[in-house]
């Protein structure tokens, strides 16, 4: 490192009470930050060009050649290096078992005209997320859709917070990766009919098994509220419902699960390219 990193002791440093505070919604929206909590993670986030505020380091572990490495990178991209005693990292993640290396990040918010739609080489297909409710069902999608190379995914609605702990953790790095939008279901609707894209939705009303529909063409897959599903009014619009096969006792899958059957059967129709 250029220079010698701060050292932290005490809970009632101001950095360490904004580092907990990121726990809640409010304060993740006033400071525009959000808490990645592992030297992996933090490597993605820097390797994809996301703006680092803060990197806290356990002290016992700084010495380490690949935590000095990923100090100097971070430092390098302008954030701020401190070192704390372990005690005080399980009260910023709020886990006893915390992780040795955290950072804090810059948020950044994409909108649909952000969203890349994919040339004439390949075959468009997104994911788009009606009103979902819980973080760890969001981050285990936006994980699910890095693997199978979707374009990106569209929060349509009042949905629950990307940037949440929950969420950053059940990503495990695709919140770095996978491009994501938040849309009003209008504002979705008019960019999918402009882009030309199919609108092919999971519901409990689907007239076709999920894999025999075309999802070869530029689609994207519309997912609903894990305990509402889709408006009447929301599934009119689409140009397909279709059903995915269930037997036995339980009546529904979970909405992750769910998502990565229909991602899953998109791109094995597309001959997993």
């Amino acid at each position: 490192m250029k220079r010698p990193p701060e050292t932290l002791t005490s809970p009632s440093n101001p950095l360490i009470k904004t580092l907990k505070s990121l726990e809640r919604k409010k304060d993740r929206q006033a400071t525009g930050l959000f808490l990645a909590e592992g030297a992996r993670l933090v490597e993605q986030g820097l390797a994809n060009g996301w703006q680092p505020d803060t990197l806290v380091i356990a002290a016992a572990v700084a010495d380490r050649p690949h935590v000095a490495a990923l100090a100097d990178k971070a430092e390098a991209a302008g954030a701020r290096i401190v070192l704390v005693p372990e005690r005080l990292m399980s009260k910023v993640t709020h886990k006893d078992n915390a992780q040795a290396v955290i950072a804090t990040f810059r948020q950044r918010r994409i909108t649909l005209a952000d969203i890349r739609i994919t040339g004439a080489d390949r075959k468009a297909l997104y994911v788009a997320l009606y009103e979902v409710r819980d973080p760890g069902n969001l981050g285990t999608i936006l994980r699910t859709a890095d693997c199978a190379g979707v374009d990106g995914v569209i929060l349509v609605g009042t949905c629950c917070d990307p940037y949440s702990f929950e969420a950053v953790r059940a990503s495990m790095g695709s919140v770095f990766d996978m491009p994501f939008a938040v849309a009003s279901h209008e504002e979705f609707e008019a960019w999918r009919r402009k882009a030309g894209l199919a609108s092919v939705a999971a519901s409990v009303n689907g007239t076709a098994r999920h894999d025999l529909v075309n999802l070869q063409q530029d689609t994207v897959i519309l997912m609903g509220n894990e305990q509402a599903g889709l408006p009447p009014a929301v599934e009119a619009q689409c140009d397909q419902l279709v059903l995915i096969p269930m037997r036995g006792g339980a009546d529904s899958l979970n909405l992750a699960q769910a998502t990565a059957i229909m991602v899953y059967e998109a791109w094995r129709q597309r001959d997993f390219q």
